[in-house]
């Protein structure tokens, strides 16, 4: 992916998504359509489709996919663990294991969800650059839980819409260390890249608004269980704000976290999982909502925190 970010000039106000990134960038429509599809296009933080308006002086933020396809394929790969949550003919809800990728993309040669439901025989909306094709959103590789795709056009449409309206519900459970006081709060601080890592994201005076609101569930010893829904869908959003109050979720050694901690709790992944996923159902109109059990290993570092496992 290239990246791009710039304000948008006075005479573009008005126009058209992909007639304007085709006049700024020297793109075709055809490509600049495809970025917009692919969810690559934000106007101040909210994604647009290809015929969405552009505002003057709103803050761009582009991801243009590679003209060069032959590199980035979806893997007809199962995945091991990998539950199916809710199934009709509109969406699949998967429960996501660590270490699995929503898609396919440059530099990542392991599993991914879409290449699991293809191995598995699902069919899966064609909406969407290639190798995301029934995506609305994402988790990060190495956070487990619930996730959405689309199976049908209509679905896709309808809950790309959703989450950029942001009326899907996303609630996740965090293990963060120490205790955050107060213990429920909001979070409001804008994210951008890190200005010293650019694989990693920070809170920075010119990022995207963000917004996190949580609600500690459990204290133990050194850390706290916590609730968190998400009012914004930043990358790594949740990770970035528990560090800048001073309260890294355990394991998280790229934004914090103390390496003992997951040292003695057995984690090699930082402890958040999307517990609950809930959207107004693309052909019903019925509020569907799924609920996804802790796995394995944040059960394990769980108990570990809470002293079940002392002296064994």
């Amino acid at each position: 992916m290239a990246s791009r970010s710039f304000p948008v000039p006075d005479k573009l106000a008005g126009e058209r998504v992909d007639a304007a990134l085709a006049r700024m960038l020297g793109l075709s429509r055809t490509r600049a359509a495809e970025a917009a599809a692919a969810g690559g296009v934000l106007q101040d933080g909210v994604a647009l489709g290809k015929s969405d308006r552009l505002r003057a002086g709103a803050w761009l933020d582009v991801e243009l996919p590679d003209e060069d396809r032959d590199e980035v394929q979806v893997v007809a790969e199962p995945v091991p663990g990998m539950r199916i949550a809710y199934e009709d003919d509109d969406v699949v809800v998967v429960d996501k294991p660590v270490g699995v990728a929503a898609h396919p993309s440059p530099g990542w040669a392991g599993p991914t969800v879409v290449g699991a439901l293809v191995a598995a025989g699902y069919r899966i909306s064609t909406s969407g650059a290639a190798e995301r094709q029934g995506i609305v959103h994402r988790l990060d590789v190495g956070t487990s839980g619930l996730m959405v795709v689309a199976k049908s056009e209509r679905a896709y449409t309808l809950l790309k819409r959703a989450f950029k309206e942001r009326t899907v519900e996303k609630v996740y459970h965090a293990l963060a260390q120490g205790h955050p006081e107060p213990t429920t709060g909001t979070i409001d601080a804008p994210i951008g890249r890190h200005p010293g890592a650019d694989y990693k994201f920070a809170v920075t005076a010119d990022g995207k608004p963000s917004v996190t609101h949580y609600e500690v569930l459990e204290m133990v010893p050194s850390a706290s269980l916590v609730e968190v829904h998400l009012e914004t869908g930043r990358t790594h959003q949740i990770r970035v704000h528990f560090q800048a109050v001073r309260h890294p979720l355990v394991g998280d050694l790229t934004y914090g976290a103390d390496p003992r901690l997951a040292a003695r709790a057995g984690l090699s992944r930082q402890w958040l999982h999307a517990v609950r996923l809930g959207f107004e159902h693309p052909t019903t109109g019925e509020w569907l909502e799924v609920t996804s059990d802790y796995p394995d290993d944040l059960q394990h570092a769980l108990e570990v925190v809470r002293g079940a496992d002392a002296g064994r």
